[in-house]
């Protein structure tokens, strides 16, 4: 099983983020350009939420808000499950199952150093079971 240092290698360090003090319409801007579901909140270098299309579908539209007029900080998920370089998938899953999310930052000393999506999980399992049913086809025709 893969572990997040591994994923990380293959996927790379992109980190998208927006301070907390932005309008949620210029995070959305931001998600709508890079082709993200999220973004990080950071403030003075440390993580300090998280910023999902959820959050914004729940906290603004379905409360007839504006995006305009709000700050990332009145919408944001304050409370973020982080993930350690030597986690595996396995672990990465069960943790976003538990707690109904779909991103992890992936912190290193208390410093974010990526972000792992339920889709960056789901594509590791789906190979390393391509690579399980190629070795026993292997094994099965020699």
């Amino acid at each position: 099983m893969k572990t997040v240092s591994q994923l990380l290698q293959g996927k790379g360090g992109n980190v998208w983020s927006v301070s907390p003090d932005s309008s949620v319409f210029d995070a959305l801007k931001m998600m709508a350009e890079k082709n993200c579901g999220a973004l990080l909140v950071m403030a003075d270098g440390k993580l300090r939420g998280i910023l999902s299309e959820r959050d914004y579908a729940r906290k603004v539209i379905l409360l007839g808000k504006s995006s305009h007029d709000l700050s990332v900080s009145e919408i944001m998920s304050d409370k973020v499950v982080c993930v350690s370089l030597k986690q595996t998938v396995d672990e990465c899953l069960a943790l976003m199952s538990s707690n109904r999310i779909r991103h992890l930052p992936v912190l290193e000393g208390g410093r974010v150093i990526g972000v792992l999506s339920v889709g960056d999980l789901v594509k590791a399992v789906i190979e390393e079971q391509q690579q399980t049913i190629q070795q026993l086809e292997s094994y099965i025709h020699s």
